[in-house]
């Protein structure tokens, strides 16, 4: 060994402040062990989950004199957090291709949608599980590119996709239509906000623009009080020339009752749009969560619709321009859908329940149903594939080493 090697680390040693039983933990194997696991620990929870940054890293390892043991500059750290960005990639890869090799058939459903934040990106979600299967950057949102995008995503999975749920958007359609061969089902959450954005909004501004006249007609009641009350406490004395004009109190009492009852009837109004908007909602369902029986598809377009009726004419009351109508006009093409997609959904659940060959007698009209739920403690992950991932965290252990000791430490601790 090179004798310039060994005078290098008799002066570290000999400039290390710490407590000697400190350093002969941390050049131990467990030492050096836990030093790894803390270091990329920090990298894990600062950086990647709570998005603090490498700079406090780097901090807390000065504060607590960490930095004799692990480089801890911040170009160092830095090429730390890149390393386990690229394990966390990588594992994603390759367990979930380990994990779909073993997966137990299933039908799934795709919840699928375009976001833009920081630009376009298509993404695809198993709401069962809350499994993201697909969050990809893309140049496009047409069918292609949908097409493209999940044909890479569901290689590989044992399972067949039977229904895909998002909004009206002409590209994701065409893609479930001509390539994904699913049935399509209407988001509700985008028939409600052309709805609300229809009417609810609307009526919103009229409303506050009501409660400001209330409020108008409150202070001019009270001006004109204020010189009655005057008067009835003060002798009267004729003032020269003409006598000043107020408004009689029998006309502002008039239009502040006007004023209120008409804020009264736009809170009531608002409040039964409200009403009807939450009950497309509850619509939405081929079964009756209150007394828990099937609805019928029919039925169920037919309790929409009148919903949406009641939108219409209450927005024709309130004169609402024909750009609002439009929008309700738009929700409405979208009822047929929503209950077509009931009578899928009917349908599928009739076939899985035949399938479990039960007994008539345990089919009763009372018998509740059940329906997926979440299984808390356990990851998207172990949900979609039936079966638990190896730890993401060991993972990032074996495949990201932490930067060595500093040549020349710091002697005092960062106070």
């Amino acid at each position: 060994m090179p004798r310039s090697t060994l005078q290098a680390w008799r002066t570290y040693q000999e400039n290390l402040d710490a407590h000697p039983a400190v350093v002969a933990f941390f050049h131990s194997v467990p030492g050096l062990a836990f030093l790894h696991r803390l270091i990329l620990a920090l990298h894990v929870v600062f950086v990647e989950v709570g998005a603090c940054g490498i700079r406090l890293v780097c901090l807390l390892l000065q504060l607590t004199g960490l930095d004799r043991f692990v480089g801890a500059s911040y170009g160092t750290q830095q090429q730390v957090n890149r390393r386990v960005e690229e394990a966390i990639v990588a594992y994603r890869h390759e367990e979930s291709t380990c994990l779909a090799r073993e997966m137990p058939a299933k039908d799934i459903t795709l919840t699928q949608d375009e976001t833009f934040t920081g630009g376009l990106s298509l993404v695809g979600i198993e709401p069962v599980s809350n499994y993201i299967v697909l969050e990809q950057a893309a140049q496009a949102r047409d069918h292609d590119t949908w097409h493209t995008l999940m044909a890479q995503a569901l290689a590989g999975l044992n399972g067949r996709v039977i229904q895909s749920t998002s909004d009206e958007a002409p590209g994701l359609l065409a893609y479930v239509a001509q390539h994904l061969g699913a049935r399509h089902s209407p988001d509700l959450f985008h028939v409600q906000q052309e709805l609300s954005q229809a009417v609810a909004a609307p009526l919103a501004i009229k409303q506050r623009t009501a409660a400001k006249v209330v409020a108008k007609a409150e202070e001019r009641l009270t001006r004109v009080h204020e010189p009655l009350d005057h008067a009835a406490n003060t002798p009267a004395k004729r003032a020269p020339g003409r006598p000043p004009k107020v408004a009689s109190l029998e006309q502002v009492e008039q239009d502040m009752e006007a004023a209120r009852h008409e804020h009264h009837r736009l809170v009531e109004q608002r409040e039964q749009v409200t009403q009807s908007i939450r009950g497309m909602g509850h619509a939405y369902h081929f079964v009756d969560l209150e007394r828990e029986v099937r609805w019928n598809g029919k039925l169920i377009a037919g309790d929409m619709q009148r919903h949406i009726d009641t939108l219409r004419t209450i927005a024709q009351q309130e004169h609402l321009s024909e750009t609002y109508l439009e929008r309700i006009a738009k929700a409405e093409r979208v009822v047929p859908q929503m209950q077509a997609t009931i009578a899928f959904v009917s349908g599928y659940v009739r076939q899985q329940v035949r399938h479990l060959d039960l007994a008539r007698p345990c089919l009763t009209p009372c018998m509740p149903i059940s329906f997926p739920r979440i299984t808390f403690g356990t990851t998207a992950a172990e949900r979609f594939f039936g079966q638990k991932p190896r730890s993401m965290f060991a993972a990032i252990l074996d495949s990201v080493a932490i930067p060595p000791a500093p040549l020349s430490p710091p002697r005092r601790a960062v106070g």
